[in-house]
């Protein structure tokens, strides 16, 4: 049996019986299932995909986004840009120890175990999933070394060799989940019990995303019709009433110490606040006649003695809430904005008319009073000089991709894309993310590499790129 690492070995056995009961009763009806070793680290690997994708790493992308602001200790650092090496440590162990390694051991468990399809296809877009995000925040990585412990020094391989790797792992992880052969065992699985179609969308969705990374609008277009279609094949972090089953924002909110640390910008505050009692600058709120943004602002915020911070009582960070990864609602907006770029202002309009459909009937708005949605059609007349979405008369193409880009901004709070998709929209002449810097004149634009890796890894990149240097595919 392949050895799991300590660290989220530990902490899988603190959520193992939490996530099996959460997939308990369901009619999985799996073909070859498995009971060896492979299911128990495939437990762990979404684990630490879990806490890639949610918890700090995901923070500190939010303070780099303008997302959240630090008035504390490190996390103030952090939002005046003043990070050290060091700082990154955990944070690349995260992704390529507890996520990445776990994910290929898990591989490497199903082959020895004469196990294929499914259970192969899962891994892969574990592993898919990991590279994508630590190559959008470091740059050049390792990828065909990576999660090797033979290998003293990984090979980094140029970030849009990386990219394109991980669309041809996302091809076969689809070729296996199309089998019929390979389920795990009921619980195991802890995202969706196993379900091949599941992650198929997954699949695709991730393939749309990432081609919206590299700016390949017409493939990320194609790719998301065949992404996640309804909300309930959307990937979610579960969570349990434990403790260290909770939300992994509700731990850092309401119980680390390091809680006061951190709170929602004005920025992001801003453009859902409904009234001036809330809001820091009302002037910014983003609802209209047909968009009321009460129900979100409850969803995602409270306010509390250190300001204005996530929602740990019933809403976003509240201890039971799944937290988002891979969702319905990032695949209709990359619809909407990948449609846009590649189809025109009526596909990209109707692509989010679906998705304000979407929200106007809930959405992932769990908490939400349906006295306080709203989020009527807009038409081609609210995007025209001095429509509701174009008081300030830019064309009506413009006002249109503000919108979705606007959109994204919001409904991806919290989440490492938001990061991504400032930076992608920078260099954009008109029409971009408008986050302003916390100090100076520049947005960081990466994670800077770890010391722990500058110190054992001798083909780390010379000279090391600092915060404010662009990767590759944003130059």
């Amino acid at each position: 049996m392949k050895k799991i690492i300590l660290a989220i070995q530990i902490f899988s056995l603190l959520v193992i019986t939490s996530c099996s009961d959460l997939v308990e009763g369901l009619n999985d009806n799996p073909n070859s299932p498995t009971t060896a070793a492979y299911q128990n680290i495939l437990t762990g690997a979404e684990v630490g995909n879990i806490i890639l994708q949610t918890g700090e790493t995901a923070r500190r992308a939010g303070i780099f986004c303008g997302y959240y602001t630090g008035i504390q200790r490190q996390h103030q650092g952090f939002s005046n840009y003043t990070v050290t090496t060091s700082d990154f440590d955990e944070l690349w162990d995260d992704g390529f120890v507890n996520a990445l390694r776990n994910a290929k051991v898990a591989e490497e468990a199903a082959l020895e175990e004469g196990l294929d399809g499914i259970a192969i296809g899962i891994v892969q877009v574990l592993q898919a999933l990991t590279y994508g995000t630590e190559t959008s925040l470091f740059g050049a990585i390792p990828f065909d070394d990576a999660g090797n412990i033979t290998i003293e020094n990984p090979v980094f391989e140029d970030q849009s060799q990386v990219y394109s790797k991980i669309q041809s792992l996302l091809d076969q992880a689809i070729q296996n989940l199309q089998m019929e052969t390979g389920r795990p065992a009921t619980g195991a699985e802890i995202y969706f019990n196993g379900d091949p179609d599941a992650w198929i969308a997954v699949a695709y969705t991730l393939k749309a995303r990432y081609f919206m990374h590299t700016k390949q609008y017409a493939e990320a277009y194609a790719a998301a019709q065949n992404g996640i279609s309804s909300a309930n094949n959307s990937m979610y972090a579960p969570h349990g009433s434990g403790l260290d089953e909770n939300n992994l924002s509700y731990q850092f909110f309401a119980i680390q110490v390091r809680g006061a640390d951190l709170i929602t910008s004005d920025f992001m505050t801003s453009l859902v606040a409904p009234s001036a009692e809330t809001s820091p600058d009302f002037t910014a709120y983003r609802g209209n006649a047909k968009t009321n943004e009460s129900g979100r602002y409850g969803f995602y915020f409270q306010i509390n003695d250190v300001g204005t911070q996530p929602n740990t009582t019933n809403g976003l960070a509240a201890p039971e809430a799944s937290a988002p990864i891979v969702t319905y609602q990032e695949n209709l907006l990359i619809l909407a904005e990948a449609g846009f770029r590649t189809e025109g202002f009526t596909t990209g309009l109707a692509a989010l008319n679906n998705f304000r459909a979407y929200m106007n009937a809930g959405g992932y708005l769990t908490n939400a009073d349906a006295a306080n949605i709203q989020y009527d059609a807009y038409d081609a007349a609210d995007f025209s000089n001095g429509g509701i979405e174009n008081q300030d008369n830019v064309s009506s193409d413009n006002a249109l991709l503000r919108e979705i880009l606007e959109e994204r901004y919001i409904t991806l709070f919290g989440q490492i894309e938001g990061f991504c998709d400032v930076r992608r929209t920078q260099n954009e002449s008109i029409v971009k993310v408008p986050v302003q810097p916390n100090t100076g004149s520049e947005l960081p634009q990466r994670f800077i590499y770890p010391q722990s890796e500058i110190d054992r890894n001798d083909n780390i990149p010379n000279p090391i790129p600092g915060l404010f240097e662009l990767t590759e595919i944003n130059l």
